[in-house]
């Protein structure tokens, strides 16, 4: 990790907090309320202009979200469709689970780890197009093998999420739903702000309101570290240095939950994911996508940092990150509230969950190389202020201590599973896939 320090002298000359203006003891004051009228003024007539250009602007269009909750709201109704949602739910444990973004990566994971030990499962997913739906979709064919009925609909959907509490007494949330992507907040932004931020408190205020209340597992991330050059990240290290808005909005969803644990009683246990990768993982990472190029021939870009220094993941296997998300609903206590009202005071964790190992992005394409048994056509570039951080490292100790939280899978053999179910997956002659 000798590598990273250029890095991390470079990281550490950004200032942490803006300097504050000292004026001048020999400043009058009468030109001190001179300078504060003007700013007075100017402050008005920004605020005015902000008004003006926001009320002449032209509504915008419907979001997708909207949309396609139109689309979906007849086909969540029906004396069927309730039938379905009450199966999917039922339990031999006590448990019964909503699982947002069910049709995700980890979500998908979680859900079928769920529904085999015996916990009942309903999931929730709207199929957003940020990657091919196909792989979502037929993710939610191998949950409905499993009994798990994935309802297609969005967390911004206040009227179905309420139907669904109706419908079937969840005794915990698994969030983990989200807008995912560092890079591609820089293109659709508001994308981020309706998922990660609008629609975590939409759930919130369902949960708030049922009675009892669940306890709520949500995904955060590690994007919370931002600009820290503190390494390992640890639980109590500072998180107010997003480097991307994609970052900013997993803090706010950390800031969002404490107040609703505050105020409300609900019980929440956020999990800051490091890295997550293995079958059925998403496009978007640079595993998969190299995987891809890699096989077809075409060049894969690999980052470095400042003084070309090293860029490297704490890489995590999805079985790993299964085990602590459901370590972490084992060990939720209930929410202490119920119709909207508090009732004492209610458990509130944050938790790393990584792999502890961080691993250069150049070694991840060696291993890479030696499972496709093709070698690779690099460019190496510096990276770009796009919300990436050079490095990610977990401090794991205290989800060890709470949950027994224990990852075993390193990088080399984490990899040569995920080659095994890519090759398999995208082999056009074979039509059938497996966890």
């Amino acid at each position: 990790m000798t590598q990273l320090k250029p890095i991390l002298s470079h990281l550490d000359s950004i200032p942490s907090t803006p300097g504050k203006f000292k004026p001048e003891k020999s400043f009058s004051y009468f030109y001190r309320l001179r300078l504060h009228s003007k700013l007075t003024l100017w402050s008005f007539i920004f605020i005015v202009a902000i008004v003006f250009f926001v009320l002449i602007s032209p509504p915008s269009p419907a979001p997708e979200t909207t949309r396609r909750s139109l689309q979906m709201a007849g086909k969540n109704t029906g004396s069927d469709w309730e039938n379905r949602v009450r199966a999917s739910g039922r339990s031999k444990t006590g448990r019964v689970v909503l699982v947002t973004g069910a049709a995700g990566f980890v979500g998908a994971h979680v859900s079928a780890a769920l529904k085999r030990r015996g916990d009942g499962v309903v999931g929730l997913d709207n199929f957003n197009k940020y990657y091919e739906i196909a792989l979502k979709e037929s993710r939610k064919l191998l949950l409905e093998k499993d009994g798990v009925f994935v309802v297609k609909g969005d967390i911004n959907d206040g009227v179905l999420l309420r139907k669904l509490f109706e419908t079937v007494s969840f005794t915990h949330v698994m969030h983990l739903a989200a807008q995912a992507g560092v890079r591609y907040a820089m293109k659709n932004p508001s994308s981020y702000i309706q998922s990660n931020i609008a629609g975590f408190v939409n759930l919130l205020e369902v949960c708030k309101s049922s009675n009892p209340q669940p306890a709520v597992i949500w995904a955060s991330s590690s994007s919370v570290y931002g600009l820290n050059s503190k390494v390992p990240f640890s639980e109590k290290d500072r998180t107010d240095q997003p480097a991307s808005l994609y970052a900013a909005t997993k803090k706010a969803g950390e800031e969002i939950a404490h107040s609703y644990n505050h105020i409300y009683g609900l019980s929440l246990t956020g999990l800051r994911f490091f890295t997550v990768y293995g079958p059925w993982g998403r496009p978007d990472m640079a595993y998969f996508f190299f995987t891809k190029n890699i096989l077809k021939g075409k060049s894969i870009t690999i980052f470095e940092g400042v003084d070309h220094g090293t860029v490297a993941r704490d890489f995590t296997y999805i079985d790993d990150v299964v085990k602590g998300c459901v370590a972490a609903l084992d060990t939720a206590k209930k929410s202490t509230g119920s119709g909207g009202k508090k009732n004492g005071a209610a458990q509130f964790r944050i938790f790393n969950l990584g792999n502890t190992s961080p691993v250069p992005v150049s070694k991840l394409v060696s291993i890479l190389e030696k499972h496709l048994k093709v070698k690779a056509k690099k460019k190496v570039v510096t990276m770009p202020r796009n919300g990436d951080v050079p490095f990610t490292h977990a401090n794991i100790s205290l989800a060890s201590k709470e949950l027994g939280y224990k990852p075993t899978t390193d990088l080399e053999a984490g990899l040569k599973k995920f080659v095994k179910w890519y090759l398999n997956y995208y082999d056009s002659k074979k039509k059938h896939a497996s966890w």
